[in-house]
């Protein structure tokens, strides 16, 4: 009998914690273009994220997972460093109705390298990534401090990172830009150009029915463990999973 009560607590308690988790993410990883060794510190970095803030995840390299029944379970889908062409059109459909439910869908750094003949997709997104100069420090300016994640950072930091230059223009009209990257202060001459100028880095839209949110940074492992990005990368999680947090 004790036995029984005590198979029955943990079950009881199992189910408790189950239902007290805020929300449920969907990290995917799958690259079919280069692929970034960071992407393992990104997901232990989520994954603490998840222990931290009450959300499960689960993570998944499969593209099998983008069908109607499996994204029902799911507030929100985690594009981390994924490349290239990487759902087939099928799996481009449920994602597509998924966010017109009302879901929210997060994109971090290489999910700007991605599906470049799904302009759905590119609207997502907001941006395509055109190339990138050497890796350096650069000040980054902060545009919106009242989105989550972003109430502690000052209004200009010292940041090292990859950093992204996107095609343009950008390929949503209503992107509400939340740090912009200051070329100035680093050198961003590439072999196709000078840089864009005025350089969104991190950005965020109500899309298609659901909610989208971009951070370019992303591409050293070790920003997974720096609780500046981990804050930031959270507050769009949080958004977009829930739509809280923007007044």
């Amino acid at each position: 009998m004790l036995k029984k009560l005590l198979a029955l607590s943990l079950l009881i308690g199992s189910a408790v914690t189950a239902h007290a988790q805020q929300f449920k993410a969907l990290l995917f990883t799958k690259t079919a273009g280069f692929h970034h060794v960071s992407i393992h510190e990104g997901v232990a970095g989520i994954r603490n994220l998840a222990s931290r803030h009450n959300f499960s995840v689960d993570w998944q390299e499969n593209a099998d997972v983008f069908n109607d029944k499996s994204l029902a379970n799911y507030a929100v889908v985690i594009f981390l460093n994924t490349t290239g062409d990487i759902l087939n059109d099928t799996q481009q459909a449920a994602l597509e109705k998924y966010i017109k439910s009302g879901k929210g869908w997060v994109g971090v750094h290489a999910a700007a390298d991605t599906e470049y003949d799904w302009p759905w997709y590119g609207k997502l997104v907001g941006a395509y990534f055109k190339t990138h100069p050497a890796q350096q420090t650069a000040f980054l300016d902060v545009k919106d401090s009242n989105f989550p994640g972003l109430e502690r950072f000052p209004k200009r930091m010292l940041w090292t990172d990859e950093w992204y230059e996107y095609k343009k223009p950008l390929n949503a009209d209503d992107l509400k830009v939340l740090i912009n990257l200051d070329e100035k202060t680093y050198d961003p001459k590439t072999s196709q150009g000078t840089g864009m100028g005025e350089h969104p880095i991190a950005w965020y839209h109500n899309f298609d029915g659901g909610r989208a949110f971009y951070t370019g940074l992303g591409h050293i492992g070790l920003v997974y463990s720096d609780q500046s990005f981990l804050d930031h990368l959270y507050g769009g999680i949080y958004w977009a999973a829930t739509g809280k947090g923007v007044k």
